[in-house]
């Protein structure tokens, strides 16, 4: 039998049919998923996709989070909340209300299973898979056909195998060592592959480290990152009181993988990514000294017990020279912190104690000044993203965060500190109780849903028009994300009422006029298209950055490359994903160009874009042949509602 490494092992252990060999790299393969997960800035419109499918309960172990939307000015957040608490005791899910904690903290503590596979409405639910866990992010809309017993399609991936050696020096944390991997392996174009962490340097990074490590895999666009379930992921679930769901997994003696990245922990160093988008991944001692505005530690990637506890210990009998915030991943961590009495240090040293939520990662609260400059722990620092569009955001560990809050300038943290950076240790808290559990089937049948008045039902989207004829309503670079696309902050309220997203925010931030322009092609009966370069769609699994711009009419996006989930939510709403066939076509395409595309010949993979003044471009089928009778039936949603019909 084949040698398998951990990554082979557990694709298959969760392949859908009892498959009993993986294909070849590159060739489809379904996922038949045993955990879903949703957060509250996407959950609601998966929500709404999940009620139109009639199914009558979940068919997976299914959590539900609310962690982002928890500012709640007026009464939009709040109804959201109250109809996913809903819709939880309806159709059998696992609700965590807001203050609870962060999605990917929760499910890390208490529903992460050593050898099970997760999706989630999230990009970071790759998270996981610090726990031996396949843990993937994805569309609302495919998510919720996860939920409801459907296989999920993905390409085989490449196992990139990533050994670690040495040992992690005092100073230097987990966040430093996925900086430097990003690094090595580039922000985009690795969509085809998975990353495998191996070696005799395992022994340094715990399960919550290996989380931060995996979480952070998303950032250079994988598929997802995975660690072995070993005697410390052991030790973890016995700390959660839940070592009945420990399971080993490793590698084969023999296992190979298509190339191997070699990290030795000794050498690493406090490391500072650059703002914007990891844009260099430098050693904190070649910046020392940058002026700072503000510092933030939490998000899903930092914010658990060891790291927070860590940047007690170098506030303890200091005082923070700027505005400083601190986020716990999840009520859990907050009373683990309060009991070892880092909450007082915490208080003592002036920091801003803030809800066990998303927050400033988000751009939801504690946003910068003009102009200012931005420590932060989070896992992105996109353009805006913070919520002032002026202001620079650079990532560096919690350590890092917190001695240059003290100083008031980019630190190494090693120069306030010698030797061990030793921490109190206390026992994590375990309370099931902060959860709704999922109600027995014939109590949820009784369970009345709650609408809000700001909760609108997803549009019906029309088939593919034989013929698109249109204009390109913008010419894009390269690297557009989806917060340019579709920005979250202030505009996540609008999340539930995709028609008022789309007209407020849909590249609000590249040009305030797109919107109308685009709504006014549309209600003339024309069809939007875009032109990017590569990398278009990179960032977070936000379902919102292909529904929105469908709303307004866009039909078709031709750019030099795409990213995985992006690319997957274009084709769940009908709109068609394009390559050029040769990529320096782009240059001969200008923004306001009137277009035209033959859809008939979608199956051959080979399309021609008729251009005004240019004449006709080659292009290519970017998404799969698989997903042709979607697109043309309008989408995921459309497809599904006519076989039910036709059934």
């Amino acid at each position: 039998m084949t040698a398998l490494n951990v990554a082979q092992k557990i694709l298959l252990a969760n392949a859908a049919g009892g498959l009993k060999q993986l294909p070849e790299q590159g060739k489809p393969l379904e996922i038949q998923f045993t955990h879903t997960l949703y957060q509250d800035a996407t959950g609601t419109a998966a929500a709404l996709a999940f009620e139109k499918m009639g199914v009558d309960r979940v068919k997976t172990t299914s959590v539900i989070v609310v962690d982002h939307k928890t500012l709640q000015v007026g009464y939009v957040d709040g109804d959201d909340h109250r109809y996913l608490e809903t819709f939880s005791k309806k159709y059998g899910c696992w609700f965590s209300r807001g203050g609870n904690g962060i999605c990917h903290s929760v499910f890390l503590e208490d529903f992460a299973v050593p050898g099970k596979s997760v999706i989630g409405s999230d990009s970071h639910t790759t998270n996981a898979g610090g726990m031996g866990m396949l843990a993937m992010g994805a569309g609302g809309t495919d998510v919720s056909f996860a939920m409801a017993g459907t296989s999920y399609k993905i390409e085989m991936p490449k196992v990139v195998q990533v050994n670690l050696t040495g040992a992690l020096h005092p100073g230097v944390l987990a966040k430093d060592v996925i900086l430097n991997v990003l690094k090595v392996i580039g922000i985009k174009g690795n969509k085809d592959i998975c990353l495998e962490y191996t070696g005799p340097g395992l022994k340094s990074p715990n399960v919550t480290d290996r989380a931060t490590i995996c979480n952070m895999g998303t950032e250079g666009g994988v598929a997802f990152s995975i660690f072995p379930s070993d005697e410390i992921t052991k030790s973890y679930l016995e700390g959660r009181k839940r070592a009945k769901d420990w399971q080993p997994l490793a590698a084969d003696p023999g296992a190979t993988y298509s190339r191997t990245v070699e990290i030795n922990l000794s050498d690493l160093q406090p490391t500072i990514a650059l703002y914007p988008r990891l844009k260099g991944m430098e050693p904190v001692s070649k910046h020392a000294g940058m002026p700072i505005d503000a510092v933030f530690i939490g998000s899903c990637t930092n914010s658990n017990y060891e790291n927070l506890a860590r940047v007690g210990e170098i506030l303890r009998g200091r005082k923070v020279a700027v505005d400083t915030a601190i986020a716990p991943g999840s009520q859990a961590i907050a009373r683990q912190l309060a009991a070892a009495g880092y909450l007082e240090i915490f208080y003592a040293a002036g920091v801003r104690v803030m809800e066990n939520a998303c927050s400033a990662c988000i751009g939801q609260g504690f946003s910068p000044p003009s102009n200012g400059v931005m420590l932060s722990t989070a896992n992105r620092n996109f353009e805006g993203r913070s919520g002032t569009e002026t202001a620079a955001v650079h990532l560096v560990s919690p350590v890092t965060a917190a001695a240059s809050a003290v100083t008031g300038k980019l630190t190494d943290p090693r120069d306030l500190f010698k030797g061990e950076l030793a921490f109190k240790q206390v026992p994590p808290v375990v309370d099931m109780g902060a959860y709704t559990a999922p109600l027995p089937p014939a109590e949820a049948a009784k369970v009345v849903m709650r609408y809000g008045p700001d909760i609108a039902p997803l549009p019906t989207l029309d088939p593919l028009p034989a013929k698109l004829s249109g204009e390109v309503l913008l010419k894009l670079g390269n690297e557009i994300t989806t917060d340019h696309i579709q920005p979250a902050g202030k505009y996540l309220s609008l999340r539930s009422n995709a028609d008022e997203y789309a007209k407020q925010a849909t590249f609000v931030q590249v040009d305030k006029t797109f919107s109308t322009r685009a709504a006014a092609l549309r209600d003339a009966g024309g069809h939007g298209f875009l032109v990017a370069g590569d990398g278009y769609g990179m960032g977070s699994s936000r379902e919102h950055a292909g529904l929105c711009p469908r709303i307004l009419g866009v039909r078709a996006i031709v750019a030099k490359g795409f990213e995985r989930i992006h690319l997957a939510n274009l084709a769940n709403f009908g709109i068609l994903g394009l390559t050029f066939a040769n990529p320096s076509d782009l240059d001969r395409i200008q923004q306001g160009a009137k277009v035209s595309l033959d859809t008939s010949g979608l199956e051959s993979g080979q399309l021609k874009l008729a251009v005004s003044g240019v004449g006709e471009i080659p292009l290519k089928l970017a998404q799969g042949k698989e997903d042709i009778p979607m697109i043309r039936a309008g989408g995921a949603l459309s497809l599904f509602a006519s076989q039910m019909k036709a059934a």
